[in-house]
């Protein structure tokens, strides 16, 4: 845990992304990087100066996920949690049969997460991107959008007065494999029929092959969207 501590508080202060008072909805989705990013989250707010809250947020699609692996270790650690039922499945495939069927979902995913913290009384909303993420979103904008851009460090949401950070950000995804193995971090399969097969799969797989020919190119490339000031990077 230490080691996704240490880039975890560096991102949080070098972006502001708490301050004292906060109530942040984490929005789980099952996964190792929300189940990491939750974890961790509530190991800083054991001994972060500013004060702040955590509460579990868990979308349910309308799949057939088990949740109770999840929910059984956040009773355990005293971890508040609520889960919104959704049919977000069912619209995505069934009723609008989506050929890009990932957008269409985020979309909605998002709007139910930032709806449920609203709800919730919460201020902040924290995604669990990674590193790894940040890279092959600024691959999929400028090879398939044609465009230098990528999701932002934190993102103020006007129309719902919330803020959404991102504390991953400097952690990389190999890091976040090693502590759920360690932490025995639950992860639930997903059954999503587009699972794997994506172009940030693809965009994932050309970091790789850069990489092994480049060595260092991944450092390069995040590098250079800081210096630049990047969508606020």
């Amino acid at each position: 845990m230490n080691r996704i501590l240490s880039p975890l508080r560096k991102a949080v202060d070098d972006y502001g992304m708490i301050e004292a008072g906060d109530k942040i909805a984490v929005g789980v989705s099952g996964g190792k990087d929300s189940g990491t990013l939750l974890f961790a989250l509530e190991r800083l707010r054991q001994f972060y100066p500013k004060s702040f809250s955590l509460i579990a947020v868990i979308i349910d699609l309308g799949t057939s996920m088990n949740y109770t692996p999840l929910l059984e270790i956040l009773e355990r650690n005293g971890i508040p949690w609520v889960q919104k039922k959704t049919r977000i499945s069912e619209l995505v495939f069934d009723v609008r049969k989506e050929k890009n069927p990932c957008s269409m979902c985020a979309v909605l995913r998002r709007g139910a997460l930032n709806q449920t913290a609203k709800e919730i009384g919460a201020n902040k909303v924290a995604l669990g991107h990674h590193l790894d993420d940040v890279l092959e979103t600024f691959l999929l904008n400028l090879i398939h959008g044609g465009r230098l851009g990528c999701f932002q460090p934190v993102t103020y949401l006007d129309r719902m007065d919330l803020k959404v950070i991102r504390p991953l950000i400097y952690t990389e995804e190999k890091e976040i494999r090693a502590c759920v193995r360690r932490l025995r971090i639950p992860v639930i399969e997903n059954p999503c029929p587009a699972n794997g097969n994506t172009q940030r799969q693809e965009m994932k797989f050309l970091l790789q092959t850069l990489e092994q020919q480049y060595p260092g190119v991944r450092k390069r490339i995040f590098g250079a969207m800081k210096r630049s000031g990047l969508d606020h990077w």
